[in-house]
């Protein structure tokens, strides 16, 4: 059993991710089992929910013209356009069914609908809070195993911002799979190891 100071972040294990979802990731619902696995080893675990509103601005649809995939400038920064996906209240916003969440806390993100929010963190503009580090802070939690969806994307941008904040970061490339959309992967692994990130299965 892992002590009380090292916490496991399961970020976005929902139905829209896995397939047969909006935005799925390729074997996504393979990882469950494993997750489940390693949940009854942490005595801390915090589930992320991508939870966003209807006509969220990160949706293509909500952009004239546009396709799924591509990138537009925001005033946050570059910003990939998705199809429409968790959205609140459906099953694709919902925890895949086979999931654990008997967790200590869900941080929901990315329901501001001017600003999407890939880490547990911040959202895209790298300053507004989610409020996760304080929560962490105050149970006097110092390191983190990060597993889920999507290894790319809010794993990878979750476990950076996690390692700058001062938390030792882990996570377990065996239990996240990736988009990879045009490379991401690759510069997705380069980040978190140029943050400090360790990458292990």
């Amino acid at each position: 059993m892992q002590p009380l100071t090292h916490a496991l972040i399961v970020i976005d294990m929902q139905n829209d991710f896995c397939p047969g979802g909006a935005l799925a990731v390729d074997g996504g619902n393979g990882i469950v089992s494993g997750i489940n696995t390693l949940i009854e080893d942490f005595q801390t675990v915090i589930l992320t929910q991508d939870w966003h509103p209807r006509g969220h601005s990160s949706f293509a649809s909500s952009h004239p013209g546009a396709a799924p995939m591509e990138v537009v400038d925001m005033p946050y920064g570059p910003q990939v356009l998705w199809p429409d996906h968790c959205i609140q209240g459906t099953f694709g916003a919902e925890f895949h069914g086979h999931l654990r969440t008997d967790a200590d806390m869900i941080i929901r993100k990315g329901f501001n609908p001017a600003i999407d929010s890939y880490s547990a963190f911040f959202e895209n503009d790298h300053k507004t809070p989610t409020g996760l580090e304080g929560y962490l802070r105050t149970r006097g939690i110092e390191r983190l195993t990060m597993v889920g969806l999507a290894l790319d994307f809010c794993v990878h941008y979750s476990a950076v911002d996690a390692a700058r904040l001062g938390f030792n970061v882990i996570v377990r490339t065996d239990l996240s799979h990736a988009i990879d959309a045009n490379g991401s992967l690759d510069g997705a692994i380069a980040a978190m190891l140029d943050a400090g990130v360790a990458l292990t299965e």
